[in-house]
């Protein structure tokens, strides 16, 4: 049976307006951050068996930046392994990726001098601080394409280092802003993780002592400390657009744990079997990425979805039964006006 014209308008006007207040209820849910109780876990593994892999960063399509023990590479679960290599260079690793699959990474040249790049839209540039021609490692990107990093004066890399961001060849000096707001004066600093915010968000840490660190947020220019669970060795890796930061800290026995921050509630986190774990980035999704090493000194990659809560499935039954029930309320106000 065909509908008269006016009970089409009448179901087109409730659907127009379902979609609407769907629309007016998700949007909350899609951005503001929620902690996450569980994680389902995928795990990978050196492709060139030689059980050593780091999972670095995630684009909200699910596309993973890393690098094994031979080269730096981009995965699409479940084994889609691409290779990525500076071109010329005697190793690599993909170190960042952003959401059109530009990456930022690392690369070691003949001389032994440790550079960063980017490779954006397939064109590899090399990133390095003027400041420094034999160390330089770019650790994030953004979906502008800045990059966040260090350099050191020395070619081992291992004292003095700057953290820095970079946009369009420009580098700034994030290790003075540490010093000067916090007081202090630190042995090392690294940029590590840059979101896409109008403004955005850096984080990475700094060391008061050869022996400690701790974590920082540059927001816009101001900084903050990170400091999960009180931790004298903490560092903060990966930031989303929604504000949540992960990385590690160490707990009193030395043993060290993955760490979600939402908005100050830090979450510690360890996959099954991991005697030592690190999470390196996320995506505006919530999904996780790192690397935990095992008793056998095994280093495996791992993915970590986040399982909604029982109070997120519970808020989301009752706005789909409120939908359900307002279009009932709707149907049943036009048949009678009928």
């Amino acid at each position: 049976m065909i509908a008269s014209h006016r009970s089409n308008n009448s179901m087109f006007r409730f659907l127009r307006g379902a979609a609407a207040r769907c629309l007016l209820v998700a949007a909350p849910l899609a951005i503001s951050p929620a902690a996450h109780a569980a994680y389902n876990l995928t795990f990978v593994t050196d492709p060139t068996g030689n059980n050593f892999i780091n999972l670095l960063g995630i684009n909200d399509s699910g596309v993973i930046g890393g690098f094994d023990n031979s080269s730096g590479f981009t995965l699409t679960l479940p084994n889609n392994f691409t290779n990525q290599n500076f071109p010329g260079s005697t190793s690599s690793m993909v170190t960042g990726i952003n959401a059109a699959g530009d990456t930022s990474g690392i690369y070691m040249d003949a001389a032994s001098n440790t550079h960063g790049y980017t490779d954006i839209g397939g064109t590899f540039k090399t990133v390095d601080d003027p400041a420094s021609a034999v160390f330089n490692q770019a650790l994030g990107i953004n979906n502008s394409d800045e990059t966040v990093g260090y350099y050191a004066p020395t070619q081992a890399g291992t004292t003095n280092q700057i953290a820095y961001s970079q946009k369009g060849g420009v580098f700034t000096d994030i290790n003075t802003l540490i010093n000067t707001q916090l007081g202090i004066t630190n042995v090392n600093s690294q940029a590590v993780g840059i979101n896409s915010t109008a403004t955005p968000w850096i984080v990475g840490f700094y060391q008061p002592t050869s022996t400690t660190s701790l974590g920082f947020l540059d927001e816009d220019g101001t900084i903050t400390t990170l400091d999960p669970f009180g931790s004298t060795v903490t560092q903060a890796l990966g930031v989303n657009d929604l504000g949540e930061i992960v990385g590690f800290y160490t707990d009193a026995n030395g043993d060290q744990h993955g760490y979600i921050d939402n908005g100050g509630l830090f979450t510690s986190f360890d996959p099954p079997g991991s005697a030592s774990t690190t999470i390196n980035g996320l995506n505006d999704k919530g999904d996780i990425v790192g690397f935990y090493t095992t008793q056998n000194d095994s280093v495996v990659g791992f993915v970590g979805t986040p399982v909604p809560e029982p109070s997120t499935w519970a808020m989301m039954l009752l706005g789909f039964a409120g939908f359900g029930l307002l279009g009932y309320r709707k149907v049943r106000r036009g048949t009678t006006a009928a």
